[in-house]
């Protein structure tokens, strides 16, 4: 079992942000290796990129929940997963 210090006192450290990586990769709910997680003053900043904005809001959701007391920033864009459905016109 992991311990987390009083995250008000500082920025998390570096365990809380491997932790939160692995369960990114791991999790079966998840399994998305494309976030990265970076430390940044007083907060985690998750950025990547994800299919949809319900995949990216599911991601928050996991993580706050699980680390409820860590500040998370987020610069997750959302990338189109499908064909284009018109023809891109070139000057």
């Amino acid at each position: 079992m992991t311990t987390h210090r009083d995250y008000g006192t500082g920025p998390p450290d570096e365990y809380v942000e491997a932790e939160i990586h692995r369960m990114l990769t791991e999790d079966p709910a998840v399994a998305e290796q494309g976030i990265t997680v970076v430390r940044r003053e007083r907060a985690l900043v998750l950025s990547g990129e994800v299919e949809s904005a319900h995949r990216r809001e599911e991601i928050l959701r996991r993580v706050a929940e699980r680390f409820p007391d860590v500040p998370i920033t987020t610069d997750i864009g959302v990338i189109r997963a499908q064909a284009p459905t018109e023809i891109e016109q070139l000057p």
